[in-house]
């Protein structure tokens, strides 16, 4: 698909969920603010789907996982312990010509994508030539162009990560000028210096301006884990290994909030701390990167949509980190990352608060500060993920269109909507009967306006996986219409059979299965 075929795409996308009810700009009638975003009454679903499916993944299944709801607000030295006042800021460069902000290192890595493109693109081309000859190994070996290609990409990736570990904004520049990387907006490559931006927000705590104190919007959620850990450990009567899963919304003043609710300063985190004995990390590093693709393959993304992207560059606490990426209309983004944090959060809080975090390991009879790997999920990129991944627009074998969302099941929003067939000659009490029935065990919609055909098509844009229709036959023999929204088909079920029969389709086990 061409990149004017995937602007539009992602357009369509961002109007759906306006025009449907999943999420619309804040604010809206004071013209909005930037990056920041309401969930409507079908969004909202979603997204407490979607949590509670990763909740469950997390905490129901492993019983050496527990949950924690810490505060938004906390102590500020918890803040210098973890390294964000000193560390947490991005590179960021203008374009002197549009104006335009960007993330330096965002830029070049996109035009390293670039380069991982064309490469693909030369085999694609010869696969296409040579057919079933094609040995793709040896032509990405063998080929004069791609094998420019490749150095090219070693020498600048290369170049990159020193820059960043060396943490050194002049070559940051350089290598944006020897990519050629121009502004999107104006076309020019007419670039400002780099320079650092820290992405807290501060307050203020305090009754009087005079006595109150800096504190700020926590930029991520396992800071509250880090300092509850003790206590979690101690309540919860849990041994190493185990781990601490929380949902909770984080704040960070991006440079470039954009692409919809990818990028945004207010958002929610799905995280998991599992604080291991040093020295195994390496070992549940590798499980975890297994366990959490299994997962998100499980919301019914292609093999081909997702991957793992290994960092350039660790953050200041890591001996290891991996994205998991998907691929959006605007590229591969991450999703989720995985980190080996080692023991850097737990010894600085013990430091900073003179308070011991050592765990007693009874197996080794030793006390020793654990070593964490993290699992960190963006709920809302999960969200877009998941939208972007179910959004097509259909031509049927009647020449007529619709716009589906083929949402998994048991994430919809609705999983039954409940129709009579028209609202007279009893139909209407009928279907109100089953409605109520039904909605004790399932998200349920109840319509009778418009004719039957116009009422599958909203259900089809809303992702609701059944509909019932209640017509006549319905009074004669209690039984109604079952139809499936990505197939059309339908089939005549009786009434005392449809909590059975949905409660088998929408189970969300069956993703974890």
């Amino acid at each position: 698909m061409s990149k004017e075929n995937t602007q539009n795409l992602f357009q369509e996308i961002i109007s759906h969920c306006k025009e449907y009810g999943f999420v619309f700009p804040s604010s809206e009638i004071y013209d909005g603010l930037s990056a920041v975003y309401d969930y409507g009454p079908y969004g909202v679903e979603l997204k407490k789907n979607i949590q509670e499916y990763w909740w469950k993944a997390m905490t129901q299944l492993h019983e050496n996982i527990v949950g924690l709801d810490a505060a938004i607000f906390m102590h500020p030295k918890t803040w210098k312990a973890s390294g964000h006042i000193d560390a947490f800021m991005d590179p960021l460069i203008d374009n002197k010509d549009s104006k335009r902000r960007y993330r330096a290192d965002v830029l070049i890595e996109d035009a390293l994508a670039k380069i991982e493109d064309k490469i693909e693109k030369e085999a694609e081309k010869a696969q296409k030539k040579f057919g079933d000859a094609f040995d793709k190994e040896k032509f990405l070996a063998t080929n004069p162009n791609v094998i420019r290609s490749k150095e090219k990409l070693v020498a600048f990736e290369t170049r990159f990560k020193k820059a960043l570990e060396d943490n050194n904004l002049e070559e940051l520049k350089q290598i944006i000028v020897d990519l050629e990387i121009a502004c999107e907006v104006s076309g020019s490559k007419n670039w400002t210096e780099v320079r650092q931006f820290n992405l807290m927000f501060s307050t203020e705590v305090g009754s009087l301006a005079e006595d109150s104190s800096t504190i700020y919007l926590r930029p991520e959620t396992a800071q509250g884990i880090f300092v509850n850990f003790l206590q979690v450990q101690k309540t919860s009567r849990k041994k190493i290994p185990f781990g601490i899963a929380q949902v909770g919304k984080a704040f960070r003043n991006e440079i470039v909030a954009r692409q919809f609710i990818f990028r945004t300063r207010e958002f929610e985190q799905m995280e998991m701390q599992f604080f291991v004995r040093p020295g195994t990390q390496k070992e549940w590093y590798d499980t975890w990167k297994e366990a959490r693709m299994k997962w998100h393959r499980s919301l019914g993304f292609a093999q081909e949509s997702l991957k793992f992207f290994d960092h350039i560059k660790l953050a200041h606490y890591a001996d290891a980190a991996v994205d998991i990426q998907f691929n959006f209309p605007f590229g591969f983004k991450e999703i989720e990352g995985i980190h080996s944090r080692t023991d850097f959060d737990l010894k600085n809080h013990q430091e900073f608060s003179g308070k011991k975090l050592q765990y007693f390991d009874p197996e080794t009879n030793e006390s020793y500060i654990p070593y964490v790997v993290e699992t960190s999920v963006g709920l809302n990129r999960t969200i877009l993920a998941v939208l972007c991944n179910a959004y097509k627009n259909e031509k049927l074998e009647d020449g007529s269109e619709r716009v589906v969302l083929s949402i998994p099941p048991f994430l919809a929003p609705v999983q039954i909507a409940v129709f009579p067939l028209m609202k007279k000659d009893g139909l209407g009490e009928k279907a109100y009967e089953v409605f109520n029935s039904l909605k004790w065990d399932f998200k349920c919609f109840y319509e009778e306006k418009d004719n039957i055909g116009k009422r599958y098509r909203r259900q089809d844009a809303l992702g609701t996986p059944y509909c019932i229709t209640i017509d006549h036959q319905t009074l004669e023999d209690n039984t109604v219409t079952i139809r499936e929204r990505d197939t059309m088909q339908q089939e005549r079920i009786s009434i005392e059979k449809l909590k059975e029969v949905v409660s088998e389709k929408v189970d969300w086990r069956k993703g974890l299965r």
